[in-house]
This record gives C-alpha cells, structure tokens and sequence, in this order.
C-alpha cells in the first residue's frame, strides 16, 4: 500500500497554525498552478492502470461539464444538491485537486462557495437530511487547510465545528443515526456509517470527537445490526444483512477503531465471500456499496485491499458510459459518478479518511 501523501502532512500543519496556512497554500500555489497535474511526478501504484487513470479522468471532464451555474452539482431536478457538490469536490481531491489551484481551481472554487453560502444560510446549521449533512461535512473537513485561499479557512472550520455539533447532539441513547437530526429519530446502518465516516474525518482533521461517542457507535452496530450467523449487518436490526450496510457498517467499525475485532473479520468475509458484491445487476446499492467496501478493504490491509481493488477497479471502468459518466437514468441522483471516481482514485491517497 502506498504512503500517505505529502499533502496528508501539509494539511495538518494548516489545522495546527494560521501562519503555516499561508505559507502552504503559498507552496501549493506555485506547485500546482504548473499546467501539469500535482500528481504526474508521483510513482504510481501498479494496480493504478492507464485505462483506470483515463477513467477517472473521463469522469471529471464530464463533472466539470454538468457543474450548475452556481457551483453545485445535483440532480436534474436540482436534488441532492448539498450531497452532490460535497461528492463533487471529493472526486477532484481524491485525485489531487483542490479548490484554488490549478486547472480545475475555479470549477472547486465555485462548488466550495456554493457550500458555504448553503451553511451560512441555513439558520440551525442542518446542511438537508443527515445523509447530505456528513457528506457535507467530511467535505469541509477534508477541504480544511487545503484551499487557495487562506481567509477561508477560518470559515470552513466554523462551518465543520458547527456541523460536528449537530451530528454530537442527533446521536441517539442506542448509539445511531437516522435521517433527522434529533436523537429521538431512530437509527439505521446505513445513516449511521455516513454520518460518523464524517465525524472520523473531522477527527483526523483535530475536531474533538468524544470518546463517548465512538464507544456508543461501536456498541450499536456490534449489538444491534450485526448478524453473527452470517456476518454481515442488517438495515435496522441483525434478523438479516445487505452488503450496502455490511460495507458501510464495517467502514465505520474500522474508523471506531475495531479493525482486528472477530465481528469486523467476520464481515469483511461477508463481503468478500458474497456472489452479488461485483454484479450491478445483483447488487442493488452498487457505487454506494462499494464506496464504502473499497475503504474497508484499505482499513483490512494490504492482502485484502490488493485483491479487492482490481475487481472494482475492472467493473466500474466496464460500467462507465460514452459521456464519462456512471450515470444510468436523467433523473438520477448526483452520486454515482463522483462516487465511482472516488472509489478508483484510491490507490492516490490523497483524502486522509480513505488512508489506513
């Protein structure tokens, strides 16, 4: 597995000192404002083909022409928009791309505003449901310190404090999530592994995550949602499993700091023994699935990040269509392409909460 990037080490200088902010994004300034990309020096991981590498690039040519006027990208009918624009720009920056610099500066700069005026706007800082709100979130947390601009910093870890906030106080008493933001909302495998990815993100990036917190979300979906006949995670309870939430419920597993636990082995072999997993037509969660399951796999280690990368790698470059999008109807929601680029940038390591 490849090292974390220099950018890992750049970035949490900025979080530590406003004087280091400067000079950093002095520094990438003058690297990336080159016409080449910030990453065509760097040794490139085998498994990183040409023609996933012509996919990902494919991808964010069609994201650049499908951006909305105001920065955003969201469905045809303007859906999703706070989610889509926080997937948006995490495709870019999986591959080294950031708002402010380079090539696609402009483009990233246009999404990042579009998500902070979205912030300032909203009077109780609830960025939509709370699927969008932790896409939200791990967006700001992972654009925090990696910007052009300096005086935005401040402003994106405001936006990031408050959103962690909400996320801290919509907690349920059994350690869950589900789609509104109060604690007596229920909770659900799969609003939960979106929010606390993001809350792990923040973590990483020096928000204070309370331990508390992390032991309830470890207590939920090891006593509530985990089969242990089959080893996978269940939507709302253990009497069955998906792979969606067996994914996105071992990710979250990972990130709560359980990765050698006998329940996490357990469904990492639920994932890897599943006939569905690589099928679109079986699997019916496909890019968000996979999403997770990609990092889960880099969390396990090498041995079973090695395997699991080139199917994914080979299904979603099969999957792309003409355009360079993954999109399958008009009226999708806007997750599938940046999703599908974020999942085979990985080898890059770029975005610190998809590194081990």
């Amino acid at each position: 597995m490849r090292p974390r990037s220099g950018r890992w080490s750049l970035r949490c200088a900025c979080v530590v000192c406003p004087l280091v902010v400067g000079l950093v994004t002095a520094s990438l300034w003058a690297q990336t404002t080159e016409t080449k990309s910030p990453t065509d020096d760097e040794p490139q991981a085998p498994e990183l083909t040409r023609e996933a590498e012509q996919a990902i690039d494919r991808g964010l040519a069609y994201l650049l022409k499908s951006q909305n006027p105001d920065g955003s990208w969201s469905s045809k009918e303007g859906k999703i928009a706070i989610g889509g624009t926080s997937l948006g720009l995490m495709a870019f920056m999986v591959r080294g791309h950031f708002p402010g610099f380079g090539r696609y500066g402009d483009a990233l700069d246009r999404a990042k505003n579009y998500l902070l005026q979205k912030a300032k706007d909203s009077p109780t800082g609830v960025m939509g449901g709370m699927y969008e709100h932790g896409l939200f979130t791990i967006a700001m947390s992972e654009m925090w310190g990696m910007t052009g601009e300096p005086k935005d910093n401040q402003v994106i870890q405001a936006a990031l404090e408050r959103a962690v906030q909400i996320i801290l106080r919509a907690q349920s008493s059994q350690g869950g999530w589900r789609y509104a933001p109060r604690p007596d909302a229920g909770q659900d495998t799969s609003v939960t592994a979106m929010v606390f990815v993001s809350l792990a993100s923040a973590r990483e990036a020096g928000i204070l995550v309370p331990t508390e917190t992390i032991d309830r979300v470890t207590g939920y979906l090891r006593d509530q949602v985990w089969n242990e006949a089959t080893g996978g995670f269940g939507y709302q309870g253990n009497n069955t499993a998906t792979i969606a939430c067996t994914a996105g419920g071992v990710y979250a597993a990972q990130l709560a700091g359980n990765r050698d636990a006998e329940w996490v082995t357990a469904a990492l072999n639920y994932l890897e023994n599943n006939p569905k997993v690589f099928s679109r037509k079986d699997n019916g969660h496909f890019y968000y699935s996979h999403y997770y399951a990609m990092q889960a796999m880099v969390q396990s280690g090498d041995e079973r990040y090695a395997k699991w990368y080139p199917k994914v790698r080979d299904a979603l470059i099969a999957l792309q269509k003409p355009d360079g999008s993954w999109q399958e109807q008009e009226e999708d929601y806007p997750h599938k392409t940046p999703m599908a680029i974020i999942i085979l940038g990985t080898p890059h390591r770029y975005i610190p909460v998809y590194q081990r």
